[in-house]
């Protein structure tokens, strides 16, 4: 696959509840996945959004501390990646955006995300 094809993105994502896999780097055990609602984490999100926004935080920085994903020690940085690699909501709306703009939220199996294009 050609480079023309692909694009790159760093996320944030949040599981809750109804998360496919109930745990993660810094929650193995699950136990505060299964007791975030998928409505709490959305939240979390929303409020992670507007202090990146405000200028409050970065999006690597609080990535590293916040993300159940693996990526977070990248900074959330998943690398480059072409079209049917990734669940259809998030490679929708990674290809959506243009470079350095961030998604609303973004919910997919996995959890609840946003999103920064980064290539």
């Amino acid at each position: 696959m050609s480079s023309a094809n692909q694009v790159r993105a760093s996320h944030i994502l949040i599981k809750h509840q109804g998360s496919r896999r109930k745990a993660s780097w810094k929650d193995p055990e699950g136990r505060v996945i299964n007791n975030t609602t998928k409505d709490s984490a959305i939240s979390q999100l929303k409020a992670i959004r507007e202090d990146i926004f405000s200028g409050k935080t970065k999006f690597d920085e609080v990535a590293s501390r916040v993300s159940d994903c693996s990526s977070a020690k990248r900074g959330g940085d998943l690398g480059p990646f072409g079209r049917g690699q990734m669940q259809k909501p998030f490679e929708e709306a990674t290809y959506a955006l243009k470079v350095g703009e961030i998604s609303d939220i973004v919910e997919t199996d996995s959890g609840v995300h946003i999103i920064m294009r980064t290539g």
